[in-house]
């Protein structure tokens, strides 16, 4: 476990690095020639330096009903010896671009907090979950993820943790305005609007779309604006049922296209904008969010167009 810490010019910058993955080569060498059953300690003994990581892990699948013992067997563990070279390209990249992603998020979003990132190889929890950790504000990267979906470009890395801080910036904004965090609400109007307030912020941080979600998917950006009618249609029709997990799990999709709630609530986000601040719209009650996200989705599904 490592540790590392960026002040930067202003005195406001900090930041802490905690890097896991020594930690797993050293009981994966072992654990790799075990059957798969053999396997499943792995997190349990290397996540034993952080206990609180190994409760989010498995808390991510209780809390959907899901055993995570199976998630690990039949997505992760299978993987983990062909995607090492990839997770260990990934890790260096993270290294370059997390005091830079820092630094703008501070220069251009007002980061005036330290942030602990935590680099490690999960269970398939995600390749990027702000959170807090110790009770305190915190980046988890699954490696795992990041190697799953190919995401080693420092651009694409840069653009994924400037969407974390994003989240990570909403949720202090919140709880300094007195109002509850990003984690209080599950329904889905709360998902889209928190995810979509980090993808707005990925952009203002990055100060361009970088859309990180799209990487590996051929048009995927057109496709999600000519279509933006029927998504928001699906999403009204989904949400009746509780399930919007198509519109952000990169392991599900709609026609093929992944991770499209993302672009959804991003343009919802931004067209809340022209009345709205960023900081204001931080720090909407949790009623007036879902009020508001149900007209706009209702106006784009009638429509077919952004209104």
């Amino acid at each position: 476990m490592t540790y590392e810490r960026c002040e930067g010019e202003k005195q406001l910058l900090a930041y802490k690095i905690c890097d896991l993955y020594p930690s797993f080569q050293a009981c994966w060498d072992e654990l790799s020639k075990k059957a798969l059953e053999g396997q499943l300690e792995l997190w349990q003994r290397y996540l034993s330096h952080c206990p609180a990581l190994w409760e989010k892990q498995v808390s991510c699948y209780a809390e959907e009903g899901l055993d995570w013992r199976a998630i690990a067997k039949e997505r992760v563990l299978p993987h983990l010896d062909e995607r090492r070279s990839a997770m260990e390209r990934a890790r260096e990249g993270l290294y370059r671009v997390i005091g830079p992603v820092c630094l703008k998020a501070q220069e251009r979003l007002g980061l005036d907090f330290e942030v602990l990132f935590v680099i490690y190889v999960g269970m398939g929890c995600g390749a990027g979950w702000a959170t807090e950790l110790c009770g305190k504000p915190a980046c988890l990267l699954g490696l795992e993820n990041i190697a799953e979906l190919g995401w080693l470009e420092e651009d694409t890395l840069s653009a994924l943790l400037a969407h974390e801080l994003g989240h990570l910036l909403h949720g202090v904004w919140r709880k300094r305005a007195g109002l509850e965090g990003l984690e209080e609400h599950t329904d889905p109007f709360w998902q889209l609007y928190i995810e979509g307030f980090a993808q707005r912020s990925e952009h203002l941080i990055e100060e361009k779309e970088t859309w990180h979600e799209a990487e590996g998917q051929l048009g995927w950006l057109d496709w999600c604006g000519k279509n933006i009618g029927r998504l928001a249609a699906l999403f009204l029709e989904k949400a009746k049922e509780g399930d919007v997990k198509d519109f952000f799990g990169s392991w599900f999709a709609i026609e093929g296209r992944s991770q499209t709630g993302y672009f959804l609530g991003h343009e919802m986000i931004k067209g809340w904008e022209e009345d709205a601040t960023l900081r204001e719209i931080a720090v909407l009650l949790a009623e007036e969010v879902r009020r508001r996200a149900k007209g706009y989705l209702s106006q784009v599904a009638a429509e077919g167009v952004l209104p």
